[in-house]
């Protein structure tokens, strides 16, 4: 594979931003195989914004030669207080995560965070390191990476987590930094302070985020209003009626979708349209909705901007974007479904597996 298809591959969405593009070409042209990393907090059922759009990445990141890992952040969930802080119910979830991406992304390598810092002297000197060159007004602003604000009242461990995030691509010595645009800050103060310290300066690729279903909405993580309504509006398990689970059935998947934000002719953070977008058109070369004869039959669209262009021009109705969405998304699901029907064990700590 020659460079120029490798670097297509790094910016096929769901990729939104690479630092540096120049950063990237030198890297791939003197690297056969870089290390990359995405990390992920362990936390309740994953959905497909995490997994989908994740694995995506990872899978074309693997096709250009890019030696790939998931860092599975036990000691940051902990800090973090998933699972209400329970040590135990934080390493049995990371063997569930450890599976998905292992059967999504085959091939991936899959590291913990547990396993990384364990016996590793250099990794807590970094550390010291790496924070005598940020003030804590700059460590504040990199807070919204865990979902939290300067407004929000922490325990002094929850400061030391973006410190620590930047810490965890020195120590398995990463080139390529990966993460959805949430994440995107540590990746800066990253960039900004190993120059500093003569370590190596990661590529940095930030994804997507994949909106929920409930209409947009702001809620002052984030100055930028921009990233608020970003970060705000990202799809949340912590909101299972406005995210689609991995392990939702095709009935579950139609019924949620047809609940979406989806007003007639609107574009703009409209998220069934996003999930084809980042989803549908990753997948698939033409997506087909299939409508009643009497409202014009079946339509197909070659990509995405097809579809958008329908959809604004009111030439397509909600109600059958929706169905088609439903029906392609479930055809994507459906091998994820049944891989977890099999390994019931690794979903006992989640309870139900998903919400009506």
């Amino acid at each position: 594979m020659d460079l120029e298809e490798k670097i297509e591959l790094v910016l096929r969405l769901p990729t939104e931003e690479v630092v540096t593009m120049n950063g990237l070409r030198t890297l791939l042209e003197s690297e056969e195989h870089p290390t990359h990393y995405i990390g992920f907090e362990i936390s309740g059922l994953m959905h497909i914004g995490t997994l989908l759009i994740s694995g995506f990445k990872i899978n074309d990141l693997m096709k250009a030669g890019i030696d790939c890992r998931v860092f599975l952040a036990d000691w940051h969930s902990y800090i973090n207080n998933k699972f209400g802080g329970d040590w135990s119910k934080i390493k049995t979830a990371s063997r569930y995560y450890e599976e998905a991406f292992r059967f999504f992304s085959p091939g991936v390598k899959v590291v913990h965070g547990s396993e990384l810092y364990q016996g590793n002297d250099d990794y807590w000197k970094d550390l010291v390191k790496f924070s005598k060159h940020i003030t804590l007004a700059r460590n504040v602003r990199c807070l919204t990476i865990m979902g939290r604000s300067e407004k929000d009242e922490l325990d002094f461990a929850q400061y030391l987590y973006p410190p620590m995030q930047a810490i965890d691509i020195k120590a398995m010595d990463i080139s390529i930094a990966h993460s959805g645009m949430d994440q995107r800050k540590v990746h800066m103060l990253a960039r900004e302070v190993f120059p500093k310290l003569k370590w190596k300066v990661p590529v940095a690729i930030h994804h997507g985020l994949l909106p929920g279903l409930n209409a947009p909405h702001t809620s002052g993580l984030d100055k930028d209003s921009k990233l608020d309504m970003l970060f705000s509006s990202k799809m949340s398990k912590s909101k299972p009626f406005t995210c689609i689970f991995i392990h939702d059935d095709a009935d579950k998947i139609k019924k949620k979708i047809q609940r979406a934000w989806c007003p007639e002719g609107v574009t703009d953070y409209n998220p069934v349209l996003e999930i084809s977008r980042q989803i549908i058109f990753h997948e698939f070369k033409t997506f087909e909705i299939d409508r009643p004869t009497k409202f014009g039959g079946m339509m197909t669209f070659d990509g995405f901007n097809e579809l958008e262009r329908a959809y604004r021009e009111r030439k397509l109705h909600p109600a059958d974007l929706k169905l088609g969405v439903a029906k392609a998304l479930d055809k994507i699901i459906a091998p994820i479904r049944s891989h977890f029907e099999g390994r019931r064990e690794l979903l006992e700590i989640f309870g139900l597996l998903s919400v009506e």
